[in-house]
């Protein structure tokens, strides 16, 4: 019991906060693969490179949304947790990860469908 109430009484850091109520590393290695296909911006990563290597990776993917005018929060999650997922913004305002890979198209004038950048 008191193990217990230890536990309950332990207060998280904000990226074990990340990692309760986050996107997920499958979600952001698909921005990579996306990104990578659309226009060279970033590596394609794999899902544990994205979570095991720390900020760099997620900063990379992070700044390829945002050569195309997205603001991308990218979290440190392995699997989807409360079905919560990474953050986009265009113009502050919040958008989906669709509506943020249909922007980066318009953008780029590079149009792909998910068979194309999903391999």
């Amino acid at each position: 019991m008191a193990d217990e109430k230890k536990f309950a009484d332990e207060v998280m850091s904000d990226d074990e906060l990340d990692g309760v109520a986050g996107g997920n590393c499958y979600e952001t290695a698909d921005d990579s693969r996306f990104l990578n296909s659309l226009n060279g911006s970033t590596d394609r990563y794999g899902a544990p490179r994205i979570y095991f290597t720390g900020e760099a990776t997620r900063e990379s993917i992070q700044g390829a949304w945002a050569k195309v005018g997205i603001y991308a929060k990218i979290k440190k999650n392995y699997i989807p947790s409360n079905g919560t997922s990474n953050e986009y913004y265009l113009n502050g305002q919040q958008i989906t990860q669709e509506e943020a890979r249909q922007h980066a198209m318009n953008v780029t004038g590079h149009y792909m469908s998910e068979s194309d950048w999903k391999w």
